[in-house]
């Protein structure tokens, strides 16, 4: 069971995903705004946000924006522009996934238990088999410590920086790292990868410039390298 929040203006909409979602047996609210699911993922336990695009507050890839400030809760995307270049930047900005109208409550419904279960309830640990590990994954936070501080990252960026720490040593290519993030290698998603990648150093390097545990290897893909770290 999870406790979901729907945040979504039109109540029919809103009124057939929770009557799925209740089925599946989730706890689910219901809000009409964005800035009102901003506050109430800041102070209530939320597992999963379904968002619409076209709120009437801010849109709702703003509103992903601002979650990512302050949540790597897990976002599935509700909207009536079906075109490519959405979907990528849903996807870019910190989705999990994008569902476009008109849509299936049971399709939707299915979709939230996958990405659930791809989120482990797990306590805070060291990572297993690197001695003096710079890295800490809080997997119920779905948050990574690097040198003792907090990185703010979206939720393709955790699971990037996961997998590698946890194949540390192992070169990792651009479609096992899409798998990694739940994508299909065969969406044309790989060089976004890259992308993710340049943001992660960069923020590794606001903690400590001098370091680059993520290593390029040319033609294959990335590894973690913790004597780089």
């Amino acid at each position: 069971m999870a406790q979901i929040l729907v945040v979504e203006d039109e109540s029919s909409i809103a009124d057939a995903l929770i009557f799925a979602l209740q089925a599946d047996g989730h706890v689910t609210y219901w809000l009409r705004f964005a800035r009102e699911a901003i506050a109430h993922i800041q102070q209530q336990t939320t597992d999963m946000v379904i968002l619409d695009v076209g709120l009437p507050d801010i849109n709702g890839f703003e509103a992903c924006k601002l979650i990512r400030q302050c949540s790597s809760v897990p976002i599935l995307f509700l909207t009536a522009r079906s075109s490519e270049i959405d979907r990528v930047v849903g996807l870019e900005i910190g989705a999990d996934d994008y569902v476009t109208k008109p849509f299936s409550p049971r399709e939707v419904a299915a979709r939230v238990r996958v990405i659930l279960r791809r989120v482990p309830s797990s306590v805070l640990t060291p990572i297993a088999g690197v001695a003096a590990s710079a890295f800490e994954i809080d997997e119920r936070r779905l948050q990574i410590k690097y040198r003792q501080q907090p990185l703010n990252l979206t939720r393709h960026e955790y699971q990037l920086l996961e997998c590698l720490i946890t194949h540390h040593g192992q070169v990792l290519s651009r479609e096992q790292l899409l798998t990694a993030v739940g994508i299909a290698s065969d969406a044309g998603y790989e060089r976004n990868i890259d992308s993710h990648i340049k943001s992660l150093r960069s923020k590794l390097r606001l903690v400590s410039p001098d370091t680059d545990p993520i290593q390029t290897h040319r033609g294959v893909g990335y590894c973690y390298s913790p004597e780089q770290g």
